[in-house]
């Protein structure tokens, strides 16, 4: 089964998907990145997407969720790297990604999360 690298970076976990993602592997993701979330005591996921043609409802769904998980663990999400058209197709669909901020790029994710941490 494909996997999904997450690295950790200081108190931060960096997942950057790079593959069409469907459901075992992004349930997979969430699965692992929730155990690597209680492991490393991480304050923070930055989720790149930018490697992404297309995001479905489930996989939305899925990214929602983990969002969730972590903020019940103690760590805040950011989603980065979204497309226009990933983004249209969203907001067409209704997917309103609750719980999850978003930032254009990685850059302006990790100062999101580093913002965060502080306060």
């Amino acid at each position: 089964m494909e996997s999904i690298p997450i690295l950790h970076m200081g108190d931060f976990l960096l997942v950057t998907i790079q593959i069409d993602i469907h459901d075992l592997v992004a349930l997979n993701l969430q699965d692992n990145l929730t155990q690597r979330i209680a492991e490393t005591g991480a304050r923070g996921v930055l989720i790149d997407i930018s490697g992404l043609d297309m995001v479905d409802s489930y996989i939305a769904r899925v990214i929602g969720n983990i969002a969730l998980m972590s903020r019940v663990l103690d760590a805040e999400t950011v989603l980065v790297g979204m497309q226009p058209y990933v983004a249209i197709t969203l907001v067409e669909m209704g997917v309103t990604l609750a719980g999850v901020r978003t930032a254009l790029n990685a850059d302006k994710g990790m100062t999101m999360l580093r913002n965060m941490a502080i306060n």
